[in-house]
């Protein structure tokens, strides 16, 4: 588990395919920036732009990770070298500085609108309308490994609009800062609301829960 509060900005240094098989993997050697890795150990989970990924290998300053083709597939900013929000695994005397989050990038998004507004940012997303139903006015939506707080939610013909408000630090130390118009983003939700949608239609036929 995680909490959405990115602990450092790295970057994707290779992306090596595992085989030759056109559904292969591809592993990732990730530059970990500012992210301490010393009690990091093989097998540990670290978020990578919001995807929870393994850890099979590491040095003192990069680490790992194998990344299958169902995860490229359902994911923006794995495939290719870049700058990525990092964030370790949750421990149990750690500050939940922002929500739950379980590192299962649940759709893409894509951005409407990235300007700045006074000294914040406003950012606007197009969510599928499956993801939509989940979003709230000030309820949590993770944006490519980043918690932030839903400011509003407008549902139309082609998916769910939702506006974001980033304050200067949240952009400066994040990879939010270079997100524009028409970029593809990784979308999580907030995990209680998973379960409130769930109780309240689990009685209906035919509904399809989110995967």
């Amino acid at each position: 588990m995680f909490t959405g509060i990115v602990a450092a900005v790295g970057r994707i240094e290779t992306v090596e395919p595992i085989g030759t098989d056109a559904q292969a993997g591809v592993r990732l050697t990730v530059q970990a920036g500012a992210l301490e890795l010393g009690d990091v150990a093989i097998g540990d989970s670290i978020a990578i732009q919001g995807a929870c990924m393994t850890v099979i290998a590491k040095t003192t300053q990069t680490f790992d990770v194998d990344v299958s083709r169902e995860s490229l597939n359902c994911t923006v900013g794995l495939g290719a070298p870049g700058e990525v929000n990092l964030e370790k695994a949750l421990t149990a005397h750690e500050r939940l500085g922002g929500h739950i989050v379980s590192g299962h990038v649940d759709g893409l998004g894509t951005v409407t609108r990235m300007t700045p507004v006074g000294e914040s940012h406003e950012l606007r997303v197009l969510a599928p309308r499956e993801i939509g139903r989940y979003l709230a006015y000030k309820g949590s939506i993770t944006v490519n490994g980043v918690s932030l707080t839903v400011n509003s939610v407008e549902d139309r013909a082609d998916g769910t609009e939702f506006s974001i408000n980033l304050i200067p630090h949240t952009v400066e130390v994040t990879t939010l800062r270079h997100v524009k118009a028409g970029a593809q983003v990784n979308l999580e939700v907030d995990l209680i609301a998973r379960y409130v949608e769930r109780m309240l239609s689990a009685s209906q036929d035919g509904h399809k829960s989110l995967k």
